[in-house]
């Protein structure tokens, strides 16, 4: 495998790895383990073994945001994601914290619905996904027989908008009984509610289309539902208003995510996760929207994600423009990726070959830094 080495952090500010208090939390540093789709689950939608494995290496993390994890069968995406709705699923997943915890780390579950983002042979009784409005993605699902393009979704009916809430509502209770530390809803990202937020996607008539106040609506019903049962001490949420990831847009970003903040602030969020710039992409901010305006509405931390390295982290941090400092891929190859970062060791590369599905190989075999004793 190959490597690539990090800036050295000697004669530096240590602050990304300085013990911080999140809420009622107290982590060992500020650096978060963002929710990562491994595509490693078993029939049933169940996190496998090997996912304690993988969690525990990785629990030198200030925090681990677990990966994207379907509310229901009908917020079911891609085939071997786990899932959050059934007894079988808590058992696995609690087999999972407790083996963090034991570790010294602390785990949030991230609640996932795909919306429109699937395709009829994932969905129950082969049925079209689901969406604010019928208007057919770009791309392509990932299948039991590989990609194929997506379909156009029908439009949730107003009747069923009680009963997307019951199933955040029941995720929630079902990740506490797994013994998550709390719990992040999945607002980002192309996928349902970041769909009814934006008007590329939401063009419905009703209460929950049209105007910001309405669009927003089902994401501060899922909010309220889920601080319902957790408090909002132990919840996070996590937005991507520049992203266009999942063929999503809006025609003015700006007021809408500003409107978003300020309402959630009525809930007292332990953080707001932000993807800065492109999912996965360019940090570019273009049309002079402005993340830090954001961060300063936001009454809870600031949590940092997109392209971070040690520098960026460091900068970041110094000039308090975040509070925590989220990494994706280097945690996928790297899982001492917290004592790489603090020695300035070079990082191992993921091979992406092994980044979805498959077993142990590319999962839980990364080498570990050499040990000095």
């Amino acid at each position: 495998m190959t490597t690539t080495t990090q800036p050295t952090t000697a004669n530096t500010d240590m602050l990304l790895f300085e013990p911080t208090l999140l809420g009622p939390l107290r982590l060992q540093n500020r650096i978060v383990m963002a929710p990562l789709t491994r595509s490693r689950a078993l029939e049933g939608d169940v996190p496998s073994e090997l996912a304690i494995e993988y969690y525990t290496q990785r629990a030198t993390a200030g925090l681990i945001i677990a990966e994207a994890t379907q509310i229901s069968p009908q917020g079911k995406g891609y085939v071997f994601t786990p899932g959050i709705y059934n007894d079988s699923q808590v058992v696995a997943w609690k087999r999972i914290t407790d083996a963090v915890h034991a570790k010294g780390g602390h785990m949030f579950l991230q609640l996932w619905h795909v919306g429109r983002i699937s395709h009829p042979s994932i969905q129950p009784d082969g049925g079209l996904p689901v969406a604010p409005s019928a208007i057919k993605p770009e791309g392509q699902s990932y299948t039991n027989d590989g990609f194929v393009p997506m379909v156009t979704p029908r439009a949730l009916e107003l009747s069923e908008m009680p009963g997307i809430v019951e199933q955040y509502r029941t995720a929630a209770l079902n990740a506490k009984a797994a013994g998550f530390d709390g719990v992040e809803i999945h607002a980002a990202n192309g996928y349902l509610l970041d769909q009814f937020l934006r008007d590329k996607t939401n063009q419905r008539t009703d209460e929950y289309g049209g105007s910001i106040e309405n669009r927003a609506r089902l994401l501060l019903e899922v909010t309220a539902a889920v601080v319902e049962v957790w408090g909002g001490d132990s919840v996070g949420i996590r937005i991507s208003p520049l992203s266009k990831f999942g063929d999503i847009d809006d025609s003015n970003p700006q007021p809408l995510f500003t409107y978003v903040v300020e309402q959630l602030n009525a809930f007292n969020l332990i953080y707001l996760h932000v993807i800065e710039g492109e999912t996965g992409g360019a940090r570019d901010v273009p049309g002079g929207f402005d993340l830090q305006t954001l961060h300063h509405l936001f009454n809870g931390a600031y949590m940092a994600n997109n392209g971070y390295d040690m520098t960026l982290a460091r900068d970041t941090l110094n000039t308090k423009n975040a509070d925590l400092i989220c990494f994706g891929r280097p945690f996928i190859a790297n899982p001492d990726l917290v004592e790489r970062l603090r020695t300035g060791a070079p990082l191992n590369e993921a091979d992406p070959a092994t980044m979805y599905g498959g077993g142990a190989g590319g999962y839980v075999d990364y080498p570990f830094l050499p040990s000095k004793a």
